[in-house]
């Protein structure tokens, strides 16, 4: 299947129809191999040898024969991706080489929650049988079979007191979805905290707050705008998908629509705001708002069950593994922090698994201690 992918891109540069330069090609390139093959490639050593194919392909392309330059282009790029994909999977055997174990292991995330009532009574949501879990303000709350939490509004009399709170809060490793009293579905992230009014369906603005990461499926509601507020940020909303990631250890929010429209503002400068359109992801950060195109995959691969990373830091991608595995970092080697990474790797391993894939691009070593990963650059 790769192989057929990677046969009609070199078509299409061929003839003119995606972009010209080599370095846009082979991307496309290095991307379909870590995807296809859940695996894992440090930056660093797909660019050197890119670097040096590229130079041949100038050196031919500079020939003064027109038909033997465009001729020669194409062969050499299409020859330059079958090297680097020699290349790329020679990193991986090369470094699969006898390893000693790790001193611990760790077990991935799963679902973890805690729901805090209206009167503060807390709930652990996984230690709990299925079912109806309780009535509070004519709204019925109950957990699936799934792990889902459902509210669904009562046919009663009762009436809801607009200040009625719920929260739920995952831990580190842990994860949860939601289905609201309106009918909106969100997916929580792990460290992370979603605040909503019991009657939100009711309101003239559904206004939740969150802390930490979410994807929401907002149902439309045209009188009554979804509001989503962060400690950085108010997103506002009449039915779409986005996600957004606005933990308070990171320096940027993100906020990246799959469906829709949103207005993405400062909190504390409203009239700084940015317009989003499907496929596009706002980035808040000191110096303001940057909108870009993005692949949207990426945003809700955790959701998905996958850590994905596009040419990140080390140190981003060890974040997020931290939060999932409930484990501390500790550098040992500073410089272990700017390796950089294209890959994806399923969540659902032991730790051990996922480590072992970041070892073998032979760019750093790891060990694990009571539930501290030590890191080493090679």
């Amino acid at each position: 299947m790769m192989n057929q992918q990677i046969n009609h891109l070199l078509r299409q540069f061929e003839s003119g129809l995606i972009s010209n330069n080599p370095d846009d090609v082979i991307d496309s390139i290095v991307k379909m191999m870590v995807l296809e093959e859940d695996s894992l490639v440090s930056a660093s050593s797909v660019n050197s040898k890119w670097d040096k194919m590229i130079a041949e392909i100038v050196t031919v392309d500079r020939v003064p024969v027109r038909k033997v330059r465009v001729f020669s282009k194409l062969k050499w790029v299409a020859a330059a991706a079958v090297v680097l994909m020699v290349s790329v999977a020679s990193i991986f055997y090369f470094h699969k080489k006898e390893q000693s174990a790790y001193s611990s292991d760790v077990q991935p995330g799963g679902n973890k929650a805690i729901l805090t009532l209206a009167d503060g009574r807390k709930i652990a949501l996984n230690d709990i049988k299925n079912g109806d879990l309780i009535k509070e303000g004519g709204i019925s709350i109950s957990k699936t079979a799934k792990g889902q939490l459902v509210y669904k509004i009562e046919e009663t009399n009762e009436t809801s007191d607009n200040s009625k709170m719920n929260t739920i809060t995952t831990p580190n490793g842990g994860e949860w979805e939601i289905r609201l009293p309106d009918g909106s579905a969100v997916w929580l992230n792990s460290a992370s905290t979603l605040k909503y009014p019991l009657n939100i369906s009711k309101l003239k603005q559904r206004l939740v707050e969150l802390t930490g990461e979410a994807y929401f499926e907002v149902k439309q509601d045209k009188e009554h705008p979804f509001i989503v507020k962060t400690n950085k940020q108010k997103l506002e909303v009449l039915g779409t998908h986005f996600n957004i990631n606005s933990y308070a250890d990171e320096s940027v929010t993100k906020t990246t629509l799959f469906e829709g429209s949103v207005r993405v503002s400062e909190l504390n400068d409203p009239a700084s705001f940015g317009l989003l359109k499907p496929g596009e992801q706002s980035v808040l950060s000191a110096s303001g708002f940057q909108v870009n195109a993005v692949n949207v995959d990426e945003a809700i691969a955790w959701k998905n069950g996958y850590f994905m990373f596009n040419n990140e830091r080390q140190e981003s991608i060890l974040k997020k593994i931290a939060r999932w595995y409930n484990v501390q970092i500790e550098y040992v080697n500073p410089e272990a922090k700017d390796v950089m990474y294209y890959g994806t790797v399923s969540r659902f391993e032991k730790i051990s698994k996922v480590l072992r894939k970041f070892e073998q691009t032979g760019e750093v070593r790891y060990d694990i201690k009571n539930n501290k990963v030590l890191v080493y650059k090679d």
